[in-house]
């Protein structure tokens, strides 16, 4: 099984296939509207609106597995969005991205880009340290660490990157031009 063999739910029920994104870079990002990094929609629209006319798409799955930080309905979400960041690309249904009812989606790519990291600075020690609390063994399993973690896939369905919540944006947005 391919990326493009893959399907997420959106907002209205209906399945969003990734064989739609075949020939396009996608990022795939796992959100939430109540967290630290909630800003980084901000970001996320700007380097959507400057490389989606050249083939650029995002699937953005909202999920409330992270200290409940998404606790709002799919449409309380969209309109936070829009309201706060503008937002301009779709949101799909709200999912789990970790354990049994994860969606097959994040399962997938997890098992193509597994972590590395957080990097460093304040921000990946801070997540370090609250991630030993939760599970001593963090660093050596590939779940989803927390809300925006960022998956890059590239024109021909490869996951090329995986970027934890604290990569610097301007990072995602080079890994992006260059696949553009």
């Amino acid at each position: 099984m391919g990326f493009y063999d893959l399907t997420v739910e959106k907002t209205n029920g209906e399945q969003q296939a990734m064989s739609d994104y075949q020939g396009k870079v996608v990022m795939i990002v796992n959100t939430a509207t109540g967290c630290g990094f909630t800003p980084q929609y901000k970001d996320i629209e700007s380097i959507y609106e400057q490389y989606h006319a050249q083939g650029f798409e995002i699937v953005d799955v909202p999920c409330n597995q992270f200290a409940g930080q998404t606790p709002g309905n799919d449409e309380e979400i969209h309109e936070f969005c829009q309201l706060h960041y503008n937002t301009q690309f779709p949101q799909m249904k709200k999912a789990d991205v970790n354990g049994e009812t994860a969606i097959e989606l994040f399962k997938y790519l997890k098992s193509q880009k597994g972590f590395e990291g957080f990097g460093k600075g304040a921000k990946a020690l801070a997540m370090s340290a609250m991630l030993k609390k939760i599970d001593k063994d963090y660093k050596n399993n590939p779940e989803i660490k927390w809300n925006f973690t960022k998956f890059i896939v590239d024109r021909q369905g490869n996951v090329v990157a995986r970027f934890e919540p604290t990569a610097d944006m301007k990072e995602v947005e080079k890994c992006v031009a260059s696949l553009i």
